[in-house]
């Protein structure tokens, strides 16, 4: 059964699994679904079409599943989707998609998200993700996996973040970050590669040296961006085992529309 304080309120229609904990003054609205696990803290409001995963803690004054800041907003039945394990701290908003992108703002598994951190509308989150203190994503941002962004971090509308990059704290990012980047400034710049985060993640040393190398062929020897892709493609075939790697990094940059931060 699930755990509702006496003065929260949980409208006709809202579905909550098993050991679902509600904290006090909380609101949990008509069509939200809370899969079994989860605990909200006090105070918090969860409305909209939201659909929220197993064994996640969400803390007091979280915000999640507002209509979002988007002048074009008509009320569309648009939503918000969590998945499950994730921690989101004191403050977080998270919006409502709208119908000018796929409808939809998406958090993935096993995300830390500190307090007062902001998904915009359609902002696609995937998974095992930091995002400190006040970081901040304008709507239509994707960010990949493993992704860490630095406390005050603020992010352009529609720009993309590859798996396994870094930000430093405040930086202001205008174009999209290649994987495994480590970038930080206003406007931001490109510092070095992710090296103590792949080491953690079990990254063999051929992988590791196949993203130094991309990272040089990027940033380090003055080639033009398609000159580097073009680098970076011919490691698959001297760097076997980081194939996966090279594919990933080719793709990124292939697929970038706003430019890379470089």
């Amino acid at each position: 059964m699930a755990n509702i304080h006496h003065t929260a309120i949980i409208e006709p229609g809202a579905q909550l699994g098993e050991n679902v904990t509600v904290g006090p003054y909380s609101i949990i609205r008509g069509h939200v679904r809370i899969d079994e696990g989860t605990t909200v803290g006090p105070h918090c409001v969860i409305e909209g079409h939201t659909t929220i995963g197993r064994d996640n803690r969400i803390f007091q004054f979280a915000s999640l599943g507002a209509v979002p800041q988007d002048k074009k907003y008509a009320g569309e039945p648009t939503r918000l989707e969590i998945g499950d394990r994730n921690t989101i701290r004191e403050f977080c908003t998270f919006n409502l998609g709208t119908v000018q992108d796929v409808g939809v703002t998406r958090l993935g598994d096993d995300n830390w998200m500190m307090a007062y951190t902001h998904l915009a509308h359609d902002c696609q989150v995937g998974n095992k993700t930091i995002f400190a203190n006040n970081a901040q994503l304008a709507g239509h941002v994707h960010v990949g996996d493993w992704v860490i962004l630095g406390g005050y971090t603020n992010v352009h509308q529609f720009v993309k973040i590859g798996p396994h990059a870094m930000t430093g704290m405040s930086t202001a990012l205008l174009q999209d970050v290649p994987p495994f980047a480590m970038v930080s400034g206003n406007p931001a710049q490109a510092r070095s590669f992710n090296l103590e985060g792949l080491k953690r993640r079990g990254f063999s040393a051929e992988r590791i040296s196949a993203v130094k190398q991309m990272h040089k062929l990027l940033y380090r020897q003055g080639l033009t961006l398609d000159d580097a892709r073009k680098a970076i493609q011919e490691l698959a075939q001297t760097m076997p085992e980081a194939a996966e790697d090279v594919v990933l990094m080719s793709s990124f940059l292939a697929d970038s529309k706003r430019g890379i931060v470089r």
